[in-house]
């Protein structure tokens, strides 16, 4: 008498046999004539169809179906069996994809030993949870979902989860899933995540790995065996997370159709590879109206866009039709200064740093100032609110290890605004928050700053990271704590003063609450300094209020940080007027 297979292969096993056939079997069973197209499963998910490869017994249907995507949408083929043959029934409109399909077996799953902390889990609830949902797809360069085509639940169709912060009561991640029990009758009774999407920039810790065990332990508990889910092969960050919740790597495949949407799964990394999330959302957005792209320096952000005669070079958002005078009026604070206050508009008072008895007597006439080197970026040795002699001359020097020349300006509370102007036109704005963490009651404030720093670091391509350096430890001391102290469960503390993305700040989207006065004088202030693209920092009591003052004025403003918003296709616009959007 033989023994029993060990239960891992007994799984592969079943996992080997054709999804289809067993269907078949079991229609069979219950004294149903066989059919064809028993189980051709196609669910509409809101972005695209679903379409389940094994349940197709004819791979030139699966082809004929993958052929049948709507424009602007994105269908997905998964358990493909037999890759190569699907492939040949239309080779050039379809691809394999390069994504590795992972498995949960529920036997394998240890639950959490941590709770949510600060954020809870629920079901979309009405359309303003839909539309924070695709804010976080456009984000993460998604396609949005269209609640109004989604496959009924009941008739097999997806769930969706959002995960809400408690506190401020935005919407910080959001996650698909799909009962394959109730979507197709799967013997196996598995189930598969899609859409998995994290706000970038919430205080939060943890959310997506809480909306992949909230779905875990959901199907768990309506009797599935097993969650599946697709990654892409290189996504390392993506695999650490889950290797950890016990995810096995499963040989299965995915088929796609070639579109835009897709162009960089099957064109390869090449095209991008290298640049920075500032300079890449130029050139796919080049390339999808047909630009030609060609890069000079990567590491620099340096590349070209060809369009019929037309050339020009860009270095991120800074090109050609820059001039250097320009240039010059936004690198140079003093100069930035004195072109707006003959414009009219509101600046602060200024003074170069001089000698102690200057530096003081500046310090007296304005109670509190903002030390900053003249010619500098990314808020590198910027002190803000500095109101006694010693904080000053410490700020003056590290400012000076920037720039030989130091700017003195008078402080002015409010909130942290950057508009983005593109062609003398408004087309993003957003409130820019300082560096904040946020305490367990375990970890110390410089153990909570360098986790804080690493997922910003993680969601930004490095570009973003929380400096320990003096202003850190200066903004900490004054809020009552150091960068040893423990900070108690859920209580935020601000670690910066600046909120510069590079320090680890983080954007809050108002262009549609932009009071018309603010937009008004980024505009004029742009024409001021002739410059065609700026970002124009202005400090603010909120956006929706008419008051202002300009702090600064960025020549090269980083388009990616404000996504969803069209930044980077009016950037092209502006280049190449005559290009049409693919």
């Amino acid at each position: 008498m033989s023994k029993p297979l060990p239960p891992e292969q007994q799984r592969l096993r079943r996992s080997q046999t054709p999804t289809w056939e067993r269907l078949q079997a079991r229609h069979a069973q219950q004294g149903q004539p066989p059919a064809d197209n028993l189980a051709e499963v196609s669910l509409d998910c809101g972005w695209g169809r679903l379409l389940i490869g094994h349940t197709f017994s004819d791979p030139q249907r699966l082809a004929n179906s993958l052929l049948e995507e709507a424009p602007g949408e994105r269908d997905i083929a998964l358990y493909v069996a037999d890759p190569h043959v699907v492939l040949s029934f239309a080779p050039q409109q379809l691809f394999l994809d390069p994504s590795d399909t992972l498995r949960l077996w529920f036997s394998d799953y240890r639950p959490a030993h941590d709770p949510m902390r600060g954020f809870h889990i629920r079901r979309p609830q009405h359309a303003a949870d839909w539309q924070a949902i695709n804010n976080l797809y456009l984000s993460a360069g998604m396609v949005q979902v269209n609640p109004q085509r989604l496959t009924p639940r009941e008739s097999g169709g997806p769930d969706f989860w959002l995960a809400e912060d408690t506190d401020s009561g935005e919407i910080i991640g959001t996650v698909m899933g799909l009962n394959h029990a109730r979507a197709y009758g799967d013997p196996d009774k598995g189930s598969s995540l899609w859409c998995l999407a994290a706000d970038s920039q919430t205080q939060r810790f943890g959310v997506g790995e809480m909306l992949v065990r909230h779905l875990i332990e959901y199907f768990m508990s309506r009797g599935s065996s097993y969650l599946d889910l697709s990654v892409l092969h290189d996504n390392h960050q993506a695999k650490t997370l889950y290797r950890k919740l016990g995810f096995r790597q499963l040989r299965t495949f995915t088929i796609k159709r070639k579109n835009s949407i897709n162009q960089a799964l099957f064109l390869g990394p090449e095209q991008d590879k290298g640049l920075n999330p500032y300079a890449r959302i130029i050139t796919r957005a080049a390339r999808r109206r047909g630009i030609e792209v060609t890069i000079q320096d990567a590491e620099a952000g340096l590349f070209s866009l060809t369009q019929g005669g037309r050339s020009i070079r860009c270095r991120e958002s800074l090109s050609d039709l820059t001039s250097a005078v320009s240039m010059t009026l936004c690198q140079q604070k003093q100069l930035t200064h004195r072109a707006l206050q003959r414009a009219g508009l509101n600046t602060p008072r200024w003074q170069l740093a001089g000698n102690t008895e200057q530096n003081n007597a500046f310090l007296a006439e304005h109670a509190a100032l903002v030390v900053k080197p003249d010619n500098g970026e990314q808020g590198n040795g910027v002190s803000v609110n500095l109101t006694d002699s010693a904080s000053l001359e410490r700020a003056i020097a590290e400012a000076s290890r920037f720039d030989t020349r130091v700017l003195l300006e008078s402080f002015h509370p409010g909130q942290d605004l950057r508009v983005v102007v593109i062609n003398y036109q408004v087309v993003a704005a957003a409130i820019r928050q300082p560096a904040q963490i946020c305490g367990d009651g375990r970890k110390t404030v410089r153990e909570l700053i360098n986790k804080q720093s690493r997922k910003r670091q993680a969601s930004t391509d490095g570009e973003s990271r929380i400096p320990l350096d003096e202003e850190t430890r200066r903004t900490v001391e004054e809020a009552g704590y150091t960068l040893d102290s423990i900070l108690p469960g859920n209580q935020p503390l601000q670690v910066r003063r600046t909120a510069n993305l590079h320090t680890g700040g983080v954007l809050l989207d108002v262009t549609e609450q932009l009071h018309p006065a603010l937009g008004e004088a980024a505009v004029a202030a742009a024409r001021a300094l002739e410059i065609p693209v700026v970002g124009m920092d202005l400090l603010v009591p909120a956006a929706d209020q008419p008051d202002y003052v300009i702090i600064e004025a960025n020549e090269r403003p980083g388009l990616a940080n404000h996504e969803p918003q069209p930044t980077a296709e009016c950037f092209i616009e502006l280049l190449f007027p005559l290009s049409q959007n693919g």
